[in-house]
Formats: C-alpha cells, sequence, structure tokens
C-alpha cells in the first residue's frame, strides 16, 4: 500500500472514531452461582473436618483447631483435643493460640498503613530509619542500599534463620540495635534472591516504632486489630486469659513434653502474635474482601488496593515442575512471596495466597484462594506442626466435592457494546471501515477482503447461526463469544486499544467442533 494510501485511511480512521461519544467505561464484579454453590460447600464440610482431626492425631497435636472461610464468612469452625493437657481444657474456636510466622502479614500491612499515609516509602533504604545499615558489609561492593521493600519481600539478602529466629521473640530494642550495629553476615547481595528471614521482619517492627513514634504491638493493635473487631488477639501470653491460652508441647519419647512460652518483645514482629480462630477470621474476611476489585467505599483499616498489593508476587522463590498433589495429581506449580504473605499459582491457574506459622510449642497455616472465595486456616499446639500438606489437600478437597469455580468475570460496558456491532457486521464485514469502531491499525494488519473471504467461509460450515453466547472476557478489554452454528459453532475474540473510547485492534475467528 502507497504511503499515501496509508494516510487516508489513519484520518479516515480517526474521523470516523471522532463521531463516536466518549462513554464511561464500567466493570462490574465477578460473581459467583447462586445458593447451590453454598449447599454443596456445607455438604463438603464433614469430610473437611474429618481430615483435621486425623491429621492432629497423625502429628501429635494435643490440640488442634480449624476454620473455613467462605465469601468473608467463618462458615465452619471447630477443635479438637486439649490446649491444657494437665487441666483438660478443650481446644475451640475461642482458645488462643500463637501463630507463629503468621504474624509477619499484620507487620507487612502496619508498614503499607504508613506508606498509604506518607510517612515512608517501600524504597527507602533501612539506614534511612536504622543508621547502623549504612555500615553493613555486604558480599560485594557494588551491593546496593537494603529497602523496606527488601525487607518485606525477604529479598535483603539476610540468611535463612530458622530455628535461630524463632528463639528470638523476647529481645529488646536495646539488644536488636545493638546486634545490628555489631554488623550483620549477609548470604547474598540485596535484590538479588528469595531467602526468608526472621531478623528482616523484627527489622520492620523497629521501622515502625520509628516512623510512628509507638511500639509496633501498639501501632498494630490500634490500626488493625481494633478496627477488625480482633478483641481476643495479644502479643503477651501472660495477658491472655489462662481459661484461653493454648499451652505449647512436643512429642518426644511417645509422650507430650511442654515447651516454655516465650514473652513479647522486638522479635514478636516476625512471629509473636497469638489469636483464636474466631478473630483470625475476622482477618481473612479482610483479605477476601479486596477481591475482586470494586468501587465500593472503603471499611477496613488499609486501602483494598493495599491488600491485593500485599497479595501480590513480588519476589519468585521456585517453580517445581515435578508438584503433585496429595491426591497424586502431578500439577507443576510456581511459588512467590509477596509482603508478608506466600503466593503460588498450579497448573490450573490456582492462586492461592497465605501463610504458614512454626514455633517451639505450635504450628499454624492459612490459606485462601481469592478467586474462588474460599479459605481454610489450622492452629495447632505442637512444635513446628507440618501444616502445609494438610492445608492444600483441604483446598483441594473443597474444590472437588463442591466443584467450585472460580469466579465468573463480568464484562465491561464497552466489550459488550463493540461485541454487538461485530456481530451485526459478520460475516460480509460491510461498512466495517466506515463504522469507526476499529483502530487505526486494524485495517492495516487485516484487510476488509480477506476478513470477509475467511467469514463467509466459516458462516457456510458453522450453518446457520442460532444463538450467540454471551461474552466471556478476559479482563476489561479483551473477550470472546460463541456463535452457535447448526453444525459448527465460531469463536470470536477482539482486544481493545487503551483509547478514551477503546477500539478494536485485534480480532480472530475460529471454528469450533460442538
Amino acid at each position: 500500500m502507497r504511503l499515501s494510501s496509508v494516510l487516508l485511511l489513519v484520518l479516515f480512521s480517526l474521523r470516523a472514531f471522532a463521531q463516536l461519544k466518549p462513554a464511561p467505561i464500567t466493570y462490574s464484579a465477578p460473581i459467583f452461582a447462586d445458593t447451590a454453590r453454598m449447599a454443596k460447600i456445607r455438604k463438603a464440610l464433614p469430610v473437611l473436618e474429618r481430615m483435621y482431626q486425623e491429621y492432629a492425631t497423625a502429628v501429635h497435636a494435643p490440640g488442634f483447631v480449624y476454620g473455613v472461610m467462605v465469601d468473608g464468612q467463618l462458615l465452619n469452625a471447630g477443635g479438637t483435643g486439649y490446649t491444657n493437657l494437665e487441666q483438660k481444657a478443650p481446644a475451640t474456636p475461642q482458645s488462643a493460640f500463637r501463630i507463629a510466622s503468621m504474624s509477619k502479614s499484620f507487620t507487612a500491612m502496619a508498614i503499607l498503613k504508613l506508606r498509604d499515609a506518607g510517612k515512608l516509602r517501600l524504597d527507602d533504604p533501612v539506614s534511612q530509619y536504622i543508621p547502623s545499615f549504612k555500615k553493613q558489609h555486604f558480599p560485594t561492593t557494588d551491593a546496593p542500599d537494603v529497602t523496606i521493600r527488601h525487607l518485606l519481600t525477604h529479598a535483603a539478602g539476610l540468611p535463612e534463620d530458622n530455628p535461630w529466629g524463632d528463639r528470638q521473640l523476647a529481645i529488646s530494642d536495646a539488644q536488636l540495635l545493638a546486634f545490628i550495629n555489631n554488623g550483620l553476615s549477609y548470604s547474598n547481595d540485596p535484590g538479588i534472591t528469595y531467602e526468608y528471614s526472621n531478623l528482616g521482619f523484627v527489622t520492620l517492627g523497629y521501622i515502625i516504632q520509628k516512623v510512628s513514634g509507638q511500639p509496633y504491638q501498639q501501632y498494630i493493635n490500634d490500626n488493625i486489630l481494633k478496627p477488625l473487631g480482633m478483641t481476643h488477639t495479644y502479643w503477651e501470653y501472660a495477658k491472655v486469659p489462662a481459661a484461653q491460652l493454648a499451652h505449647g508441647y512436643r512429642w518426644l519419647n511417645e509422650q507430650w513434653v511442654e515447651q516454655p512460652m516465650l514473652h513479647d518483645g522486638a522479635g514478636g514482629a516476625m512471629g509473636g502474635l497469638i489469636t483464636t480462630m474466631e478473630d483470625f477470621g475476622k482477618y481473612m474476611a479482610f483479605h477476601q474482601s479486596a477481591w475482586p476489585p470494586s468501587s465500593a467505599p472503603e471499611k477496613g483499616p488499609v486501602k483494598r488496593s493495599s491488600v491485593r498489593e500485599m497479595q501480590h508476587p513480588w519476589n519468585l522463590n521456585a517453580l517445581n515442575a515435578q508438584y503433585k498433589y496429595p491426591s497424586g495429581r502431578a500439577c507443576p506449580q510456581v511459588t512467590a512471596y509477596g509482603y508478608g504473605m506466600r503466593w503460588s499459582k498450579d497448573c490450573e491457574n490456582r492462586v492461592t495466597v497465605g501463610h504458614s506459622g512454626g514455633l517451639p510449642g505450635f504450628g499454624s497455616n492459612w490459606a485462601i484462594l481469592p478467586d474462588y472465595g474460599i479459605g481454610v486456616a489450622c492452629f495447632a499446639n505442637v512444635t513446628y506442626a507440618p501444616t502445609s500438606r494438610i492445608m492444600i489437600r483441604m483446598i483441594d478437597t473443597l474444590i472437588t466435592l463442591a466443584d467450585l469455580k472460580p469466579r465468573q468475570l463480568r464484562p465491561s460496558s464497552v466489550l459488550n457494546e463493540r461485541k454487538a456491532q461485530l456481530v451485526k457486521l459478520l460475516p460480509s464485514w460491510n461498512g466495517a471501515e466506515a463504522s469507526g469502531i476499529f483502530a487505526e491499525n486494524f485495517f492495516l494488519d487485516y484487510f476488509t477482503t480477506s476478513l470477509r473471504k475467511e467469514a463467509t467461509a466459516l458462516f457456510e460450515r458453522a450453518g446457520k447461526i442460532v444463538r450467540v453466547g454471551e461474552l466471556v472476557p478476559e479482563n476489561g478489554l479483551r473477550g470472546s463469544f460463541l456463535l452457535e452454528g447448526e453444525k459448527e459453532n465460531l469463536e470470536v475474540s477482539f482486544t481493545l486499544t487503551p483509547d478514551q473510547v477503546p477500539r478494536i485492534q485485534e480480532y480472530h475467528l475460529t471454528e469450533k467442533k460442538k
């Protein structure tokens, strides 16, 4: 095509486009199925309860509590065994368990609360708040400064520090600063790779205190726990009502041996929180409320967008091509770390976010699947209870038994509009170039005669079109729909531009066997 012809085509398209009136693009919230979905979930609950009880016996947990979250509701919670073997105190959803590293997301949420208030930036160097970080010696001289974001995502270059870190809950601020001032050892330069660091989150706790002027515990209490109604959540075990407190145990020589409880201190920012399943359910519900994105009024202690930011996979951890579900089903999985939260995505596109926890005397875990509206959690009072596998099994079982599907995204208004316009043009494409619904690139990348020839042939093979299917959106500006023919179905897929009034930039018509 000659240059003059190209310019004329572009100008013609722009003139046609100008006739289109800008209209607001609305994105409706994804939805779940009707009440039949909830009925299936309720029917699966007895199976989940038996699985939890069998697991508690298998790991020699004196006490065990669990919860199942659905659409922001603690739909089912229960317990088995005892929180105090000497007094035979039953484990219930009101029992207070130390949840160890599950505490990290609370610390991360507090950092984002301060960030949203303009009191810090995630890319601030840590030395801005703890000057001795300027004196750190890294493996190489070209290492960058450690930032708050590095600490949040376990990318600071600090070495993995379990189980050493598990014994540091009670250290004082003075001890922490003296430890840092003395110089830290790094396994990597900052910003290179993932390596789990409890010390990193202890450092974040001190930054919260430095910026807010309050102990991190008080800041989290006032700005996260109280707004969520978590009135039975504690930092210091001595403040927990004795009848509620879960004691920690270790299984040694075929018997339970009680473990000494650790007092609260500067180290609690990485794993010191004590809570009940009923209280923690409120926190899980808040995380679930961040999905899907919506225009509803903000009701939480931090913005929903900040919660989604916490759940984002910021630092790649691993790709497990050989991963298998507990059922034996092979399904490769990629894992990453967000801000105080773990993230994974499997071969079936299931995204899971949450965190495990382990301390002397305790093991815990929680996870939600944002696209499915479900979540599970469990607390055990036995040292390092291996909770990840049972959590994965619980989620997989619930999805399978209840035949759960991910949220059905509703198409944006403009996608529906462009769909209707495309349907009118097919298969002849008459008037397409003058319609103004196509971007300036379209007829340079696709040619009307070729489009007409292709569509006419496919429509003949499909036979009479008896139904135009619903638009299935991939996102707000991309989607597809079926044209159901007497003989075959045809799929129309298209993508829109980022213009103020989005137009069709890409289009495909393919045959789909019935």
